[in-house]
């Protein structure tokens, strides 16, 4: 039977979503679910692994019987996911030692401080390309084996597994058949060296790691197994980070290309080619996702509140109805009024990769009202973008023309015309905003032969958001963001535990 669609799994960190997509690469038709997040103390934040698989499961098949898509038609299923976020299983059950640790989780940032302090930051860096900190999944690793009890002893033997979600997600749609994870994965775990492609000898046994628990790395474009879903059997052939799925669905594959995601937190990579450019201006090193098996790095940075500062406008704060009054009432006011948000929930990452700073509001006055407090906390996501963007130019020293969108929040007007205005640049926002999954629909259809590499445009521009600040108007702001994350640096260091 001919081969007529391709299915992007879209396991991300609030919801998972299953996208359909046809051979011009259209997204004819999608399914999304949220789910449980969990915050047993102040700074840690956990999933249920079975929730992430029952609810990728449940809009997969959701999609495939409210669409009467024959399974045989499919011709591969590529998968993207939330980064870093660790799961440690039994490997005999399948059932998971303890929840997922999120990427956002901050429990370990005593054993980052202590990498640091011990002078094993250089040789981290040198091999993973990654700084210490607690975002990555080596020490959430640490962290399980130290507090399950037994649970290194039997990792030693193999029979503790651990995966990032898109492994765990692979394991348990093929019923334990598909161990394996991808290179963009596996560079983010803090535990592989990017160049020698291998997972390091030297770092798991600072860490004392079993190396029997960790899976095999494959390239981004490869076969990795088959999913079984009602009978039929249909091959993943496309794996890779979310932000790294957005790279490659942006079509930012070649040196200099650069994209922004505006997800749960924001996430911008360059792409620079085949050879890895190590940060000195706080940003990280990493593997990007390439379809042919070719070696591609990327230097990124990591802002690890985005847009969830607008989630909790609206589910904490109960400023906002929806996520889209944001707009509306942060163009109800000229500016903030002097109001500047640093939403450093869960620490600040790049440039700063601060642990122990917390959200900070300052400049209140009494004028200060609901819209001033709404558009501060836009903004603040622009400043974070901005920082970003300044890091990579400086470490690469390649000019930045425009900036290319995508994710959530770039559909809010407001927050893309304040981006362009204090980058100075235009900001491109595609119509299909949503290039994570696109990313791994085309890993996933290029590898199978689906796709064909001159068949995939760069996808059609929206709108473009020109810069209109001036040039004073624009330093003064930044100094005063640079005024704010001054007095959110470290809050919590002498705090906690």
């Amino acid at each position: 039977m001919e081969k007529e669609y391709i299915i992007a799994l879209d396991q991300g960190t609030t919801s998972s979503r299953a996208i359909l997509y046809n051979r011009e690469g259209q997204s004819l038709a999608s399914v999304s679910r949220e789910y449980t997040q969990y915050y047993p103390k102040e700074g840690w934040v956990e999933h249920d692994p079975n929730e992430i698989v029952s609810s990728q499961y449940g809009v997969l098949i959701d999609l495939i019987f409210q669409h009467n898509i024959d399974l045989k038609t499919v011709a591969a299923i590529g998968i993207t996911n939330q980064r870093e976020t660790t799961i440690l299983w039994e490997k005999e059950t399948g059932t998971p030692i303890y929840n997922a640790i999120v990427w956002q989780c901050r429990r370990t940032a005593d054993v980052c401080e202590w990498l640091k302090n011990e002078g094993y930051g250089e040789m981290i860096a040198k091999k993973t390309g990654l700084l210490p900190d607690a975002y990555f999944s080596a020490t959430k690793i640490k962290w399980i084996l130290d507090h399950v009890e037994g649970a290194r002893e039997r990792a030693k033997k193999g029979e503790i597994l651990f995966g990032t979600v898109d492994t765990f997600l692979m394991w348990k749609l093929s019923g334990g058949k598909i161990f394996a994870t991808d290179r963009t994965n596996a560079s983010r775990t803090m535990l592989y060296h990017i160049e020698n492609l291998c997972w390091d000898d030297e770092i798991l046994a600072l860490l004392d790691i079993p190396k029997a628990m960790l899976p095999e790395v494959k390239p981004s474009g490869s076969y990795f197994g088959d999913i079984v879903i009602d009978g039929v059997p249909v091959p993943v052939t496309g794996v890779a980070g979310d932000q790294q799925a957005a790279l490659f669905g942006q079509r930012c594959i070649h040196p200099g290309d650069v994209k922004n995601t505006y997800g749960t937190g924001c996430f911008m990579l360059m792409n620079t080619g085949s050879t890895p450019c190590y940060s000195k201006n706080g940003m990280v090193t990493t593997l990007a996702a390439t379809a042919d098996g070719s070696v591609c790095y990327a230097v990124e940075g990591s802002v690890f509140t985005g847009g969830s500062v607008v989630q909790w406008l609206r589910d904490e704060m109960h400023l906002i109805e929806a996520a889209e009054d944001s707009e509306y009432f942060a163009k109800k006011v000229e500016d903030t009024a002097g109001v500047f948000l640093v939403p450093a929930f869960t620490g600040l990452g790049a440039p700063y990769w601060d642990m122990f700073a917390r959200g900070t509001m300052v400049g209140i006055t009494r004028g200060a009202n609901r819209s001033h407090i709404i558009r501060a906390a836009l903004e603040s996501i622009a400043y974070q973008s901005k920082e970003l963007l300044d890091a990579i130019i400086a470490d690469t020293g390649i000019e930045v023309k425009s900036l290319r969108v995508d994710g959530g929040a770039c559909a809010n007007a407001f927050l893309m015309q304040f981006q362009s205005d204090i980058c100075g640049i235009p900001v491109l926002r595609p119509e299909n905003r949503e290039t994570t999954a696109l990313g791994a629909a085309y890993l996933a259809g290029l590898t199978c032969g689906f796709f064909k590499e001159k068949d995939l445009s760069e996808g059609k521009i929206e709108k473009v958001f020109f810069p209109s600040m001036s040039q004073s108007k624009k330093e003064a702001l930044l100094l005063g963001w640079r005024r704010a994350v001054e007095r959110a640096a470290g809050w919590a260091e002498d705090t906690e535990d």
